[in-house]
């Protein structure tokens, strides 16, 4: 039996403590994909590290070892507790009982890095899958000064987040994230990493956040809202489904402008490259 598996039916022992379906729980039990985690981050004393569902600090306690400050963004009141009992004296541990959506992270960012003993901030987590994609999407459009972003996450999203649009896994997200960040594929992690076992396996991505853009656009809005657009219906062409939600006004407009920049009218919405959505807004943009 591994330590971490021992540790953490001993905690669950202590504080009668089980996994909460509600909110996705499953507490990670494979020391290896924790080093992969801690590895992939690259954490160093000055960076300060943001942990989203902590749970009962299995990621946590390997945290503090590495970053200047450690901040958890616990919701279950019931693990705040065990969070506090397990590391209150490190002088590099904060925990906030809240939801993550409603964190104003720019400002706790800068909160920190103003005290002058941060540098980079990073993301490190394992996230819990049944609102993985708003996280992802909130931690990169607030752009918030973040270095990287290193989460363990269900396999099936993962595969879309880290796709080059145009790749078979492409979906609309996979369009923002290449916007935002480089992905990259870490490790794949099993079902029996966690107990309880959760029905699907995961992986361990990192987003390192990009200081500029892929594509130069002043319509940036407008070209994520043709992207969200032309997946709604992502069965039909891309022609078919932006004529239906009206971001083209007819089909004719809708072929002259695609014929305008060299795309096959009968082009899929997933075939296409970041650039392509971006030289339609460029075009559509009133």
């Amino acid at each position: 039996m591994s330590t971490i598996l021992k540790e953490t039916r001993l905690i669950m022992n202590q504080y009668h403590i089980k996994a909460n379906k509600s909110l996705g729980q499953n507490f990670l039990i494979r020391e290896e994909v924790i080093e992969a985690m801690i590895d992939s981050s690259q954490i160093k004393k000055e960076d300060l590290v943001i942990e989203i569902g902590p749970g009962l600090g299995t990621l946590t306690k390997n945290l503090l070892k590495k970053a200047g400050k450690v901040i958890c963004i616990e919701l279950d009141k019931n693990m705040i507790n065990i969070l506090e009992n397990r590391f209150s004296n490190e002088d590099n541990f904060e925990i906030l009982n809240q939801d993550v959506l409603k964190v104003d992270l720019k400002n706790l960012i800068e909160t920190k890095k103003n005290t002058g003993e941060i540098k980079d901030v990073k993301i490190v987590a394992n996230l819990p899958y049944y609102i993985t994609t708003p996280i992802i999407m909130k931690l990169l459009e607030e752009e918030l000064p973040l270095q990287s972003i290193t989460v363990m996450i269900q396999k099936e999203v993962a595969d879309r987040l880290i796709a080059i649009p145009g790749e078979k896994e492409t979906g609309s997200i996979t369009y923002s994230v290449y916007y935002y960040a480089e992905a990259q594929d870490i490790v794949e992690v099993p079902k029996e990493s966690f107990i309880p076992e959760p029905e699907v396996t995961s992986k361990v991505i990192k987003l390192t956040i990009r200081k500029e853009p892929p594509v130069n656009i002043k319509q940036k809005d407008t070209m994520f809202h043709i992207i969200k657009c032309a997946f709604m219906q992502r069965r039909k062409t891309l022609l078919n489904a932006l004529v239906n939600t009206k971001v083209f006004s007819s089909k004719q407009e809708g072929i002259k402008i695609l014929e305008q920049l060299d795309l096959d009218t009968n082009i899929r919405p997933e075939k296409l490259k970041l650039e392509d959505y971006a030289n339609i807004a460029k075009l559509t943009h009133k």
